[in-house]
């Protein structure tokens, strides 16, 4: 960066060209009054208090002015301060005085200023016109918005334009009545408000403010427990509870950003349903019982099970250290390879698919890299309700000129900045990535140096394009063959172009295929192994990629080393001094097929709810009631855990220390900040003392520290990765060693983790969903996710995100609803071949003709009651993304 220098108050400083003035003042420790600019957004220059005089120039606005070498610049010149002090007279005439009663009071930057420059209260007096003319805004549950207290900076607006990219805010009634409001001047809960307070947190004096915010005592830095995306945040603290989230500014994955789920779902955390003590089932009731009667039954019980009679199931909302303690349990004690958890259920695919193609099944690339992409080609991912913080990035990029292509069974919000929406089938989605394939070689789109230096199989991959013909492809995908052309061209030409997805093409009995279809794509065009381009499969849970890295999968130790390698076997039974299975074990929904068959007998499941998550449910809860012995680790009682013969409390993630590696592979600390609720104990600790009640050595572990110190022994991707290390910021893996800075992407130079080191293309073809309409079941079901909710709702749906989210909604397309004579809000039944939902109807012309969708957070509808157990023979996850369903109106 070029360098100027400059005289501020006399001071001469060396300054970055292009910074403006107040930035230059502000990072030098020079404080110049303002309260429009703020660091994240662009300069607006309208509250005329960053009045600076600059010789030669005059007087100007400090935001907005660039530095310039040899510029002469005076902070207190009285021309200057003259400016300020009008400025903010007409402020003050317009705002209320009374400070000692506003909850922004000791945060207020209106205060700050005033305090700053003086104030002259006899002018002010003459001036004074104020009155109250607005309703305060008290629609949201967590925010209010006051307009009376709005000072009109334009930084909501800005905000809600510039990073959330909702548009929600703009100035209204322009000129002495101008006010920020919502489009409509709609309460904030019936607008397009996504509820982040991005704007609240930003707004500078009280007219956007927390509802009941808590002054906290201190202040600790950890990793959201929500989705994939991993922000950094920042836990409030007092009096042992966690009384507010924001977020930690120093964090590259998220800047201090964060979605409602992320700011505001914590109150799960010190909740009165929160599990405090052991509980055990005596004569069909659950009675509470000391952690040594507990702990006592459960070992004498599994050495009865040792051996393939046992599972267990461990969880993706759990630390590192957990998930590594607890696949290190069921293979050196019980003996076994049955080990799996919900990665099986959304993004099994993506790592078999991807570590055929590339050598390594994970996100290739960077969350900070999405910004400077010139292609963004998201399929089968609603990012702006699942991966909210990662769709800002989206956003950003394509106010930076990148162009982006959606392909979704939905119209969902991402739809507003794409320049081509393919709204496809369910279930299509090979043949319209391999039909994307043929048209960018057809065409010569493809990177002809790129394929031909780095990667394999591609004759027998373009042989295979000739069953993606154009008719064909439009028949199947529903998408007229022009849009899939011109999504082809976009992606191949806009480089870098980067692929994101999610579950919307890995939840399917081609799943597999889907993902190879991706790295097809990518390959093709020589988008992989650079900056800002790539596969990037965004993960659903906050440790999801983490609990896979840690080998709870039935075929991996650690690392994604083979539990059939002889050479990998012998090295962790030296470590951990046993002898191991060498035979795989099976998968999450093998597990309740291996109870119904008699093979398993006992489980231990960790953090999971499987009896909401899983599809056929109704299979789920009978395979539950037929086990010999269950043991079920959580925080809540949930639906699952009523059915446990045992139920052991755990810390939430508030209470514990550890690490969760996210969706970008950056493995990240998780730190406590409070007292464990009850009795709770660590998920590594009591697995531990399981461990050593049943005589087992190598559980002995003092702190989590001390596991991940075996973790990185053990496991080369994490081999430098040590709490030291990541303290303030964490490392994206492969990072093999204590020096080594962690990996930003993947494949560079198009060097790939497979044997040959080229990339593989996978020639495909087209296979339908197990289960496609008829005249029975004549419409489609696919699944979606609420913005408002995660998962179970088994955390969500403690507190205030139940207000903009309270109950399942069936989305239906307006002729599918004038057919069946049904209105919006009515209730009906969904009916498929395994079960019958009851839910309300919203009528939208967002999903196809012959297409409803329905989330699962919702235990009072379980959508998953309905959803197909057919399965992805290579991946083994099922088809819950497609089934077919009927609908009858309902009572109420």
């Amino acid at each position: 960066m070029e360098k100027v220098k400059v005289n501020i108050d006399g001071q001469i400083i060396e300054a970055d060209r292009g910074k403006t003035v107040l930035q230059v003042a502000l990072e030098n420790d020079i404080y110049i009054p303002h309260l429009c600019y703020h660091p994240d957004l662009s300069p607006a220059g309208v509250c005329r208090l960053c009045m600076v005089e600059i010789k030669g120039k005059g007087v100007v606005t400090s935001c907005n002015t660039p530095v310039e070498d040899g510029m002469v610049i005076s902070t207190e010149s009285s021309e200057a301060k003259k400016v300020q002090k009008v400025s903010l007279e007409l402020l003050l005439t317009n705002h209320p005085f009374d400070c000692l009663t506003c909850d922004q009071s000791t945060e207020c930057e209106l205060q700050k200023v005033t305090h700053f420059i003086g104030l002259d209260h006899d002018k002010i007096e003459k001036l004074r016109k104020f009155e109250k003319r607005y309703d305060v805004d008290e629609s949201n549950p967590f925010f209010t918005y006051d307009p009376n207290l709005c000072i009109l900076c334009g930084i909501c607006v800005r905000t809600c334009d510039e990073i959330v990219g909702v548009n929600n805010l703009d100035f209204a009634q322009r000129g002495f009545d101008t006010v920020v409001s919502t489009f409509g001047n709609k309460p904030f809960v019936e607008s397009k408000c996504a509820s982040c307070a991005e704007c609240v947190v930003r707004c500078p004096v009280g007219a956007l403010r927390v509802k009941n915010r808590v002054v906290p005592t201190k202040k600790v830095k950890s990793t959201c427990v929500y989705c994939g995306v991993g922000c950094g945040i920042e836990l409030e603290i007092r009096a042992q509870k966690v009384v507010g989230i924001s977020g930690d500014r120093e964090n590259p994955v998220n800047n201090g950003q964060l979605c409602v789920k992320g700011r505001f779902g914590f109150e799960f955390i010190n909740h009165k349903d929160r599990l405090i003590k052991p509980l055990i089932k005596k004569n069909g009731e659950f009675v509470e019982a000391s952690w040594d009667e507990a702990l006592n039954l459960i070992a004498e019980k599994f050495n009865q099970y040792r051996g393939d009679s046992f599972a267990a199931l461990s969880s993706a909302k759990a630390t590192n250290e957990d998930n590594y303690v607890i696949q290190k349990f069921v293979r050196a004690v019980m003996q076994t390879n049955n080990i799996d958890h919900c990665a099986r259920l959304c993004h099994a695919p993506t790592v078999a698919g991807l570590a055929q193609s590339f050598g390594s099944g994970a996100m290739t690339n960077s969350i900070g890299e999405i910004k400077n992409a010139g292609c963004i080609f998201a399929i089968g991912t609603n990012t702006t309700y699942a991966h909210p913080v990662i769709s800002f990035e989206m956003k950003k990029a394509v106010k930076n000129g990148a162009k982006m292509i959606v392909a979704n069974p939905k119209e969902i919000e991402l739809c507003e900045y794409a320049d081509i929406f393919l709204q496809h089938i369910p279930g299509s989605d090979v043949a319209l990535m391999m039909g994307m394939a043929r048209l960018i070689y057809e065409n010569g789109w493809w990177d002809r140096d790129f394929v031909n230096e780095h990667t394999e199989n591609f004759d027998e991959f373009v042989k295979s394009l000739e069953n993606f013909d154009p008719e064909f492809v439009e028949k199947i995908t529903g998408v007229p063959i022009d849009k899939i052309k011109a999504a082809a061209e976009i992606y191949a030409t806009s480089r870098p172009s980067m692929i994101f997805y999610a579950m919307g093409i890995t939840q399917h009995s081609h799943g597999t295929d889907n993902v190879l279809a991706t790295s097809n794509l990518a390959m093709l065009t020589g988008n992989i192994g650079r900056e800002s381009s790539g596969v990037n499969p965004l993960r659903g849970q906050n440790n999801v990629q983490g609990a896979g890295d840690m080998g709870a999968l039935p075929n991996v130790f650690p690392g994604y080393q083979k539990v059939d390698d002889p050479e990998a076997r012998r090295k962790f039974e030296k470590a951990w001094g046993v002898s191991l299975p060498d035979k795989p074990g099976i998968t999450h929904t093998e597990i309740f097929d291996g109870v119904l068959d008699g093979k398993i007998k006992a489980l231990y499941q960790v953090g999971e709810n499987p009896v909401i998550s899983e599809a056929n449910a109704s299979h789920v809860m009978k395979a539950i009631e037929k086990l010999e012995f269950f043991v079920v680790q959580d925080i809540f009682l949930t639906d699952t855990a009523k059915y446990a013969d045992v139920v052991l409390p755990a810390t939430s993630f508030a209470e514990k220390d550890g690490t969760f590696t996210n969706t970008e592979r950056r493995v990240q600390r998780v730190r406590k900040a409070i007292n464990p609720v009850g009795e709770s104990m660590p998920d590594w600790k009591i697995t531990s003392e399981i461990a050593k009640r049943m005589g087992a050595k190598g559980f002995d572990y003092e702190s989590p520290a001390e596991i991940m110190e075996e973790i990185a022994e053990l496991t080369p991707i994490y081999g430098g990765i040590t709490y030291e290390r990541i303290d303030r910021v964490g490392l994206q893996w492969p990072c093999p060693s204590k020096d080594h800075p962690g990996t930003k992407y993947l494949h560079k130079d198009g060097i790939f983790k497979t044997a040959s080191k080229k990339g593989i293309f996978k020639p495909l073809s087209y296979r339908p969903p197990y289960e496609l309409p008829d005249a029975a079941y004549p419409l489609l079901l696919t699944t979606d996710r609420s913005l408002y909710h995660f998962h179970t709702g088994t955390m969500t749906r403690k507190g205030g995100l139940s207000i903009l989210h309270g109950h399942e909604l069936v989305n239906i397309n307006p002729e599918d609803a004038k057919r069946y004579g049904l209105e919006d809000g009515d209730t009906i039944k969904v009916i498929s071949r395994r079960g019958t939902v009851k839910a309300k109807i919203m009528v939208t012309e967002k999903i196809r003709k012959g297409i409803i969708s329905m989330t699962f957070h919702f235990s009072e509808s379980r959508t998953n009651l309905l959803t197909s157990p057919a399965i992805d023979p290579v991946a083994k996850i099922p088809e819950t993304k497609v089934c077919a369903v009927r609908v009858e109106k309902a009572e109420e």
